[in-house]
């Protein structure tokens, strides 16, 4: 290449190579940073840059219950109710809805009670939901009407759907209003034989008559595919469409077009809680007619996909893999910033926007990030508005105070980062799968066995030490399942889990690992050997598919079996087909946690009780964990208000779980996030997730930061450009003057023949 170009260019000297390369870095400087990962179009506009590690499996709002899946689903769709954005403690408000649902309760017979009549009275609870006209549904084709009224794509032939791929190649769309009879739908839809709800368990014991009616749509389900098939000969034509409006159910029922009622069994007062969620929110059955059409669910065209919402954002992209992107509702309207707060909270700017309409922002851009060291210094250069802190980014990013509080190193405060903090209504936890014949134990002999092993590891799992490692203190090692800050959670002495700790001079101390093998012998393993079969005890852990950086963590975990000379073999996997497992009950021992729905102890509770096993029952709790006397004193403790009655109960259930110690009990950690200065309107709410439309970016901002931070560095190249001009040179003149020598010599020869 280097020959061809000075045959055909042998006049440009190569000192000239210099300043045209340096015309070129003049002219790249001046549009987007060389490094950045988005559109230079893009720059200066009102988008919200944010990473997602794990894709999400559902967004259909009857299955999605993960954290990573709310993310999305909290944005787009509107359950009646939700939490003050500003207020501590977390206050519930309306959302769709016109006020708080009036709340009525009745007896056997059907006469209505008073308000303050005793728990054990109340047959049914029924809450009567208005909600406000004039909210309508995002732009979508399920909703697309021709000139005379009728739907343009609820009979989609083979041909129609040939050339489909994505929801945006069908060219219309439409919109309508939303009204209560949707609420309505989506309720059924928990009972749906097709959909497989994860609190269909729970609500089926609350909600009058949900379990029948599952039972009912199951029948009708198989009727339904048996008269497709006689119509087919035999074979089905792919519809799944099953009309629930076919269907009355009892306990939920409209009773105008924006007024709804759902009736509970007895009283249940943490069911408002339930309003505030996606399971709640309402789904049009245009969409799930939409749907189940054949032909679309093979291209990924359904509400796992493309979700159908009323919120301030739709998915306009789903690439999981890569991006996932969401910008605003067009048809959102009505909704303002809260116009008051708490104390601090006009000092921190957080009500300058009081009264102004949501949401701000315009477009949200998820990037996903498997690995924490590239998420982390995309945010350092501004490509992300903000970021947790792994473990390996701690000390550069946090330091403590003389009086021990956390605050952002000097480097990040010349970047102008914060840092917000906050206790988190969740925990991480190790999980014993109950029904595994070696950790759960099979008969009577087999669970004592099993217990006693299940707490030997508990002693021998330092959470103290994984807390100062791996988590840069930022964690309470756990003494049961309920965070702090939630009613029900105790502190000091009366506060310990007497099997894994003791009180020694005023303070919790993990019991040694000699008292750990000693139950290990107990349980027929002594030093690790199997008393019956002489072979080492090996046991397996299930986690989700790790990047390097996690690595040491997991070799950790391994050491603390080691101590009581247990293999542990670590099982890793995606995401998805961990949930799968889980729900099978094929993992043995598993890594998982729970962030708190609300504010109350039933909602880790529940995790344990064991109606709500993941295996057969689809519920939550992850280790099919079932003890009687706790299923006892859960259906006695989730109706009642707080208060010394109720601290009781759960006092005893929870010494339960430390007994048969299910879990190795964990921490539950402390948030931290940092913010660049361009991110406004920030105030961590734990139990509110749709917090995207109160947000604001000062877009012109952080593109003045990103070309400051990114400027390219280019003297280096500068420098190794003047060097190679330099070393051609001496060759570049050899080579003119050899070709000037020949053009001598060919002159020469010429005339010596015309001579």
């Amino acid at each position: 290449m280097f020959t061809q170009f000075l045959n055909k260019a042998p006049t440009l000297p190569a000192t000239h190579l210099l300043p045209a390369f340096l015309a070129v870095l003049v002219c790249a400087c001046s549009g987007n940073p060389w490094n950045s990962p988005y559109p230079a179009a893009d720059a200066e506009k009102n988008i919200l840059y944010a990473a997602f590690a794990e894709r999400p499996k559902h967004l259909d709002p009857v299955q999605s219950y993960s954290s990573n899946e709310i993310l999305f689903t909290a944005q787009i769709y509107e359950p009646p109710l939700q939490y003050h954005y500003l207020k501590r403690p977390y206050e519930l408000i309306p959302a769709t809805a016109t006020k708080m649902p009036e709340v009525h309760y009745f007896d056997e017979k059907g006469a209505r009670l008073g308000d303050n009549v005793d728990a054990a009275q109340i047959a049914f609870t029924v809450y009567e939901i208005s909600i406000k006209s004039g909210i309508r549904y995002q732009p979508h084709p399920a909703f697309a009407r021709d000139s005379q009224g009728k739907f343009l794509y609820h009979r989609l032939g083979e041909e129609d759907v040939r050339g489909i791929y994505k929801l945006s190649d069908f060219p219309q769309t439409g919109s309508r209003e939303l009204t209560a009879a949707d609420y309505v739908f989506q309720v059924k839809r928990l009972a749906h034989p097709r959909l497989h709800s994860p609190i269909f368990g729970l609500m089926s014991d609350y909600i009058v008559g949900l379990k029948e009616y599952a039972a009912m749509l199951e029948m009708a389900a198989k009727e339904q595919s048996r008269e497709q098939g006689e119509q087919s000969g035999g074979e089905q034509d792919g519809e799944d469409y099953l009309d629930l409006a076919r269907y009355p159910l009892e306990g939920a029922e409209v009773v105008d077009r924006y007024t709804y009622r759902i009736k509970i069994k007895g009283k249940y007062p943490q069911f408002r809680y339930w309003l505030t969620m996606p399971f709640f929110a309402p789904i049009p059955w245009e969409a799930e007619r939409f749907y189940s059409q054949k032909g679309l669910a093979e291209k990924n065209i359904n509400l796992d996909w493309y979700p159908v919402g009323t919120g301030p954002y739709m998915l306009s992209e789903n690439n999981p893999n890569r991006t996932m992107v969401l910008e605003r509702n067009p048809n959102f309207h009505g909704e303002t910033y809260p116009a008051d707060g708490m104390p601090g909270d006009v000092e921190a700017g957080l009500l300058k926007d009081a009264g102004k309409p949501l949401p701000f922002i315009e477009k949200i851009v998820y990037s996903r990030e498997k690995e924490s060291i590239p998420r982390w210094n995309k945010f350092l250069q501004g490509y992300y508005d903000s970021s947790n802190i792994g473990s390996d980014s701690f000390d550069q990013a946090v330091q403590l105070t003389g009086q021990g509080e956390a605050t952002v190193t000097e480097a990040m405060k010349e970047q102008g980062i914060r840092l917000e903090t906050a206790v988190a209504a969740s925990t991480n936890y190790v999980g014993f799968n109950m029904l595994d014949p070696v950790v759960g134990g099979v008969g009577k002999h087999g669970r004592e066995s099993a217990r006693k092993l299940r707490q030997a590891i508990s002693i021998a799992v330092d959470y103290e030490e994984y807390v100062s490692i791996f988590a840069n203190g930022r964690g309470i090692p756990a003494q049961g399942p309920i965070a702090p800050g939630i009613a029900g959670h105790r502190e000091g002495k009366e506060g310990i889990n007497p099997v894994v700790y003791e009180w020694v001079n005023g303070r919790s101390r993990r019991k040694s690992v000699e008292v750990a093998k000693a139950l290990l012998a107990e349980a027929g393993y002594p030093n690790g050997i199997s008393a019956k079969t002489g072979a080492p005890l090996v046991l397996y852990f299930d986690v989700t598919a790790r990047g390097a950086e996690d690595k040491s963590s997991l070799d950790w975990m391994r050491k603390q079996f080691q101590k009581l000379n247990i293999q542990l073999v670590v099982r890793s996997t995606d995401y998805n087909r961990f949930q799968d497992k889980i729900r099978k009950g094929n993992a043995q021992i598993f890594e998982w946690g729970w962030n708190a729905d609300y504010p109350d102890p039933e909602n880790f509770l529940f995790l344990l009780h064991g109606p709500q096993q993941k295996v057969d029952h689809e519920g939550e709790n992850a280790s099919n964990y079932s003890n009687s006397e706790y299923n006892r004193l859960f259906e006695q403790m989730k109706n009642m208000e707080n208060g010394p009655a109720r601290q009781k109960i759960i006092d005893r259930m929870v010494n339960i779980l430390r007994h048969d110690a299910p879990w190795l009990w964990g921490y539950h950690p402390k948030d931290y996030g940092l913010y660049h200065s361009w991110y406004g309107n920030v105030k961590p709410n734990r139990m509110s997730n749709n917090n995207a439309k109160y947000l604001r970016i000062d877009g012109v901002l952080r593109e003045q930061k990103r070309r400051e931070w990114n400027e390219p560095v280019v003297w280096p190249m500068v420098v190794g450009l003047a060097v190679l001009a330099g070393s051609l040179l001496p060759a570049v003149l050899v080579y003119r003057r050899r070709e000037r020598g020949r053009g001598i010599s060919d002159v020469a020869l010429k005339m010596e023949a015309q001579g």
